[in-house]
């Protein structure tokens, strides 16, 4: 169900950054650019997310 609910945001975030983009597009607004633009960096790193490195102390 994790792996479920995780494509599931994925997806939510690359339509919302389509949506953001279109609508900063039509309107020339600034804000809805700049929405998608994070949408979009969301979608990649749930994609690829960072791999911490175990360090023992």
């Amino acid at each position: 169900m994790k792996a479920l609910g995780r494509l599931a945001l994925i997806l939510v975030l690359l339509f919302a950054a389509l949506f953001f983009y279109s609508m900063g597009m039509k309107s020339g607004a600034f804000l809805f650019i700049l929405l998608g633009f994070l949408c979009e960096a969301g979608f990649w790193l749930g994609i690829f997310p960072l791999k911490r490195i175990k360090t023992s102390s």
